[in-house]
């Protein structure tokens, strides 16, 4: 049971002009919010006996109702608690990471002092006007006050510190509107980048997988030899590649997980270009077994469970020879991180906008442009809705307009 502690804060204090300061009588107990150990206290009393009445008082909802409710917990706790207790429980490794991001980055500097019960909409408002000044986006700006409301949610149900959710008085700030840019590369740009990284470079075969079949980048880096069908010209998607870092205390693990959806476990066709670079990496990478020996990189996948019980497989070198797709000479893992250093060379040196997804944009257009089923291309994409592979990765070019003229045209004609 809480047991209940006074002090006179002012004890053997001076004031500055040497006068011995007036008394400071403080009430102060341990109690526990969902299990976590905190003191609650109040000080400012003129004498002992009316801290000791007011902290039994205290002492007293506290054993009777659970825990008292914190009236001056401040914001940056609740965000501490809500992380711990819904976020880290509840949502996918990938989404703890962002919400991390913008709990430290943009809500605990704007929040993180404020006590809860003071947040008004007011602040809250303020704060949305200020994030379009700075130049976020609309979409990154609902995402932030959002993230509060949601947390908010939680401090008045369950937790019952607050009774109202400021959030919702709030109003976005009016944006224009965004045309969401979507790189599709020319394909003498596309030459331009796999002459920079011939066939031999690490870099050359992620972004001709990319390029050739429109995989995800976690969806590459995920890709080992079982997955490649040789013989018969055929790719597997089974998994991804996963960064996992749960917290900046532990070290980063890269694993295998499940795709991003259920449709993205697939299996298509692939080209005799593609599929002619993957038989000579293959017979390139024996080859480099033998040359490096034992120093040859060899990984096997250890299993453990995630903060919220889905199953991964970190990659261990060492303990056994899984022969990873995307590798350097020596067998060592390539990454999505160390994919970034490729990006970087592209963007500054041979000055093009591209990032690894332009490489999934332009294949889906190449297939529209073609006549492509957009079936087909709504499974070989991986969508679970073919609305996302319509709005989002077919995009209108010169020879698709031309076409749609010509079309028209031939159809006038057989009119006449």
């Amino acid at each position: 049971m809480a047991k209940l502690r006074l002090t006179n804060r002012n004890k053997d204090k001076l004031d500055k002009n040497g006068k011995k300061k007036k008394p400071n009588w403080e009430w102060r107990f341990e109690i526990r919010i969902n299990g976590e150990r905190k003191n609650f206290s109040k000080s400012g009393f003129p004498t002992k006996a009316e801290a000791e009445e007011a902290g039994t008082l205290a002492l007293a909802e506290y054993n009777g109702g659970g825990y008292v409710k914190p009236k001056e917990i401040v914001v940056a706790d609740l965000l501490d608690l809500w992380l711990k207790d819904y976020v880290s429980i509840n949502l996918r490794h990938k989404t703890q990471l962002c919400y991390i991001g913008i709990v430290n980055n943009h809500l605990k500097p704007a929040f993180g002092h404020y006590q809860l019960k003071s947040l008004n909409a007011g602040a809250i408002q303020t704060f949305a006007n200020d994030l379009k000044k700075k130049g976020l986006s609309k979409r990154h700006t609902s995402n932030i006050i959002s993230m509060l409301g949601t947390a908010l949610n939680y401090a008045i149900e369950p937790l019952q510190f607050i009774k109202t959710n400021p959030c919702q008085f709030v109003t976005l700030p009016r944006f224009e509107k965004e045309s969401k840019k979507r790189t599709v590369l020319e394909h003498d740009n596309f030459e331009i980048i796999t002459s920079r990284f011939p066939e031999g470079n690490k870099w050359h075969l992620p972004l001709m997988i990319g390029y050739h079949t429109g995989l995800r980048i976690s969806e590459v880096f995920g890709l080992t030899w079982n997955d490649i069908d040789l013989q018969n010209g055929f790719i597997h998607v089974t998994k991804q590649s996963i960064r996992y870092k749960p917290d900046k205390n532990t070290k980063t693990k890269w694993t295998f997980g499940n795709t991003k959806t259920k449709a993205g476990v697939r299996s298509f066709k692939i080209g005799f270009t593609l599929l002619e670079l993957l038989k000579r990496e293959n017979v390139r990478q024996k080859e480099n077994r033998l040359l490096y020996g034992q120093y040859y990189v060899k990984y096997g996948l250890k299993e453990f469970k995630d903060k919220n019980g889905e199953t991964l497989f970190e990659l261990v070198p060492g303990i056994g020879d899984i022969k990873l797709l995307c590798v350097d000479h020596d067998g060592s893992q390539i990454t999505t991180d160390s994919f970034k250093y490729c990006s970087r060379v592209i963007h500054h040196e041979l000055k093009l906008d591209f990032d690894f997804h332009s490489l999934r944009h332009t294949h889906a257009t190449i297939m529209a442009e073609n006549g492509a089923n957009p079936k087909a291309l709504q499974m070989r994409m991986g969508h679970e809705k073919i609305e996302t592979t319509l709005q989002t990765y077919i995009h209108k070019t010169k020879s698709m307009e031309e076409e749609s003229v010509e079309l028209f045209e031939r159809a006038l004609a057989r009119t006449k």
